[in-house]
């Protein structure tokens, strides 16, 4: 199947399993899984950054339109996908020239783990922290963003695991 519809019904897919599943889990007032972030992580690195970060703002806001949010997913996704080269390089010691050869299916496990909670608890805490907009909300921002990251991670790694196959 060509790259650029693997894209596409990626992003559908994340997109309505976000808002019609997982939008409607709120467990003990604190477990919220944001699994669309996973577009950031199998999204190729050799692609153009302007496409990524525009895709990741239309990923965003689409969930923003049907959450009734307000542009808060839309900001938490562009930070992540922002950022997302430079932990590239931190854990991964990649370089430019090396993106077009980059695959996370391939790199170690630890290195995978470190990065992508790494970049999920960033997006989850820049979330729960325009969500809340207060500093007397900060037990709240903190527990929304430990256990939220949890479970997504859980369901990031589960999902991982059953879906993708080695080649």
């Amino acid at each position: 199947m060509n790259k650029t519809i693997k894209l596409a019904l990626l992003f559908l897919f994340l997109l309505f399993l976000q808002v019609l599943v997982l939008n409607n889990i709120n467990f003990l007032g604190y477990v919220n899984p944001y699994l669309y972030i996973s577009f950031v992580f199998f999204y190729p690195l050799k692609e153009n950054r302007f496409t990524f970060l525009f895709l990741c703002f239309l990923l965003g806001i689409s969930v923003d339109f049907f959450s009734d949010s307000g542009g808060i997913h839309a900001s938490a996704l562009l930070c992540i996908g922002y950022l997302r080269l430079f932990f590239i390089n931190v854990f991964f010691r990649k370089d430019t020239a090396d993106f077009s050869f980059f695959k996370l299916e391939s790199e170690a496990f630890g290195k995978v783990f470190n990065y992508v909670v790494t970049l999920t608890v960033i997006h989850h805490f820049v979330l729960f922290s325009f969500a809340n907009f207060s500093l007397q909300n900060g037990t709240h921002v903190i527990l929304n963003t430990l256990f939220s990251s949890i479970f997504t991670l859980l369901l990031f790694f589960l999902g991982t695991y059953i879906f993708i196959k080695e080649s």
